[in-house]
């Protein structure tokens, strides 16, 4: 008989894995009494890609011996689908962007992140350049005027 199809897609060996963790163990069923508080283990996390028109959260797993900037980066980006060479910058919901490890560390369970993406083919500097020249910078009120 044909063993049924899981849901998840199969990642190849050695990719987006988390680091291994001794102390837990790999089938949950094996787990020992003193193991009960295996959530001490684990920092949950909220994260999403900042988008318009998505607004859901996944929910992802960081081994709190292992909190970093770097290993929060790949974990969320193995997730989500997508290349950490995408991310622009990492966003604590509602307003304050984390940019080291110090800043991961003090994240608490289900504090919501969010993944902010580079705009393809444009640098930050076209961005804010652009940003300004849609304003209007002529002043015809001002060209009228005579000295």
């Amino acid at each position: 008989m044909a063993e049924p199809q899981q849901d998840r897609k199969e990642e190849p060996a050695g990719e987006c894995k988390q680091g291994s963790n001794p102390q837990m163990p790999a089938d949950p069923r094996d787990a020992k009494p003193e193991d009960t508080r295996v959530g001490d283990l684990e920092l949950v996390l909220k994260v999403r890609i900042k988008s318009p028109r998505e607004n859901d959260f996944i929910e992802v797993e960081l081994n709190r011996g292992e909190l970093s900037y770097q290993n929060l980066l790949k974990v969320s980006c193995c997730e989500l689908g997508i290349e950490p060479e995408q991310v622009r910058a990492i966003r604590k919901l509602p307003n304050t962007l984390l940019r080291k490890d110090k800043d991961i560390q003090r994240l608490h369970d289900f504090q919501e992140v969010e993944l902010i993406l580079v705009k393809n083919g444009s640098s930050e500097f076209v961005e804010h350049a652009t940003s300004l020249t849609e304003k209007a910078c002529y002043n015809s009120n001002a060209a009228k005027l005579t000295y």
